[in-house]
């Protein structure tokens, strides 16, 4: 998630509404102020796994918006307590930008139990022994039940050190009807030669200047876009061993094939400029054909009071560079704590609220960790478009490196991919560049 929560709209507090929007707006979408309803209101204490087992106060650090609604973990909690009534749960809730130095600071008095965690943090704090090594208490069938991409949001170096529990990912996003007035099969968009070939069409045909509009600021939003085209290009940012990789294979051809469409003038230049938002509205203005996004987009751009070209916007799984259908994973899951005074409650706690039929009750807050629900008729007619590219794209999503020092790293690869995009340095030597800076990051 990362300072993408900087954006005007938050990619996760329109889940609600992308799911409203493909279901024809029948659904009680809510938002995440809490408001609105859930497919269920009252969850079961069937969803336990382990009803009854777990004793004891629960302490538990979230976050305020987006994904699971305030109202709706509060209720989740309250049925957890139903279904284990020797347990006692206290909640807190801060903001995004708070929960990062609010867990580290609370570590040393071991002031909660379980806390939420960005996707990007499992590496800082498995190494600064701030959360539990959880790989025992993970059920073997899990491998086999949950998709992968959620099931990797918690893991660092083979071991798992949080439950998945909020899903997020960037969608390839185009407008149906210039693509048809411009000749171009919706099917050839399932590759990034199809995408360029596309928007060459679209540029030729329709008159568009720029049909593609990117994310790519120096901040994280571009990280996340090389980090997508790299994967479908066969590369990685930083290898097996936490070594970098960027200066060579899929991520040098991606960078490459990012500078070229600028360059070839497909690319609105302002994209390096743009945040994820900005991707929303060009599109939704009708003044670009296609885009990355996160889910929130789909309903934002298919809205007639924010878009001009509502009920255009498609959403599919990214397009493939020759190694498949790759995206970012950009979710958030559940640890415990190393100073937990009741780490089995916090498990427990986590088991549950991760659990199939409980996040099947909640699907219009966020789309469930579980493969099964996918072929859930109740599940699948909540938002047909929206699930049938979650099926695909929530299992094929890789993580931004997993490094200790993630965030000052990701500073340098920031530097180097603006420099290289805006033409101030050739990839190849900017990343080179980067590359020595990052060394000194990783040895320091």
């Amino acid at each position: 998630m990362s300072d993408l929560f900087s954006s005007a709209l938050s990619r996760r507090t329109f889940l609600s509404g992308a799911l409203a929007v493909g279901a024809g707006a029948t659904l009680a979408a809510c938002s995440s102020s809490g408001s609105g309803g859930s497919a269920s209101s009252s969850p079961s204490a069937a969803t336990s796994s382990a009803a009854g087992a777990a004793t004891g106060t629960i302490n538990a650090l979230f976050m305020k918006q987006a994904g699971y609604s305030e109202d709706h973990v509060r209720a989740m909690t309250t049925a957890f307590q139903a279904a284990n009534p020797g347990a006692t749960v206290n909640l807190e809730f801060v903001p995004y930008e708070a929960l990062h130095d609010k867990i580290v600071a609370a570590s040393a008095a071991g002031t909660y139990d379980l806390v939420l965690v960005d996707v990007i943090w499992p590496a800082e704090f498995a190494t600064k022994g701030l959360v539990t090594d959880i790989t025992d208490r993970i059920p073997s069938t899990w491998s086999n039940d949950v998709l992968a991409g959620a099931l990797d949001s918690g893991l660092y170096q083979g071991k798992y050190y949080a439950v998945p529990w909020l899903l997020d990912t960037k969608y390839f996003f185009a407008n149906k009807d210039m693509l048809t007035k411009a000749g171009v099969d919706p099917a050839s968009l399932g590759t990034w030669d199809g995408v360029t070939a596309a928007a060459q069409s679209i540029k030729t045909k329709l008159g568009m200047k720029y049909p593609l509009i990117w994310s790519w600021p120096q901040s994280e939003s571009v990280i996340c876009d090389w980090a997508v085209l790299t994967a479908s290009m066969g590369g990685k940012l930083f290898d097996d061993n936490g070594q970098p990789a960027f200066t060579a294979g899929g991520a040098l051809q991606a960078l490459e094939f990012m500078r070229k469409t600028i360059v070839d003038g497909i690319t609105n230049p302002s994209s390096t400029q743009s945040a994820e938002d900005d991707v929303r509205k060009v599109i939704s203005a009708g003044d670009a054909a296609m885009g990355l996004n996160w889910t929130y987009m789909y309903a934002a751009a298919n809205d007639p009071k924010q878009s001009k070209v509502a009920n255009q916007i498609t959403i599919s799984p990214v397009p493939s560079g020759g190694s498949g259908q790759i995206s970012v994973n950009g979710s958030m899951a559940m640890a415990i704590t190393s100073g937990a005074q009741n780490p089995d409650a916090a498990w427990a706690f986590a088991e549950y609220l991760s659990s199939e039929k409980l996040q099947e009750q909640y699907v219009t807050d966020s789309l469930p960790i579980w493969k099964a629900s996918y072929d859930n008729p109740d599940v699948v007619k909540s938002a047909p478009d929206v699930v049938a590219a979650a099926k695909v794209q929530l299992g094929q999503m890789v993580n931004r490196p997993q490094v200790a020092n993630y965030n000052a790293v990701s500073a340098k690869l920031q530097e180097a991919v603006q420099k290289a995009l805006i033409g101030d340095l050739p990839v190849q030597q900017a990343l080179d560049n980067a590359n020595t800076e990052v060394q000194k990051l990783l040895t320091a």
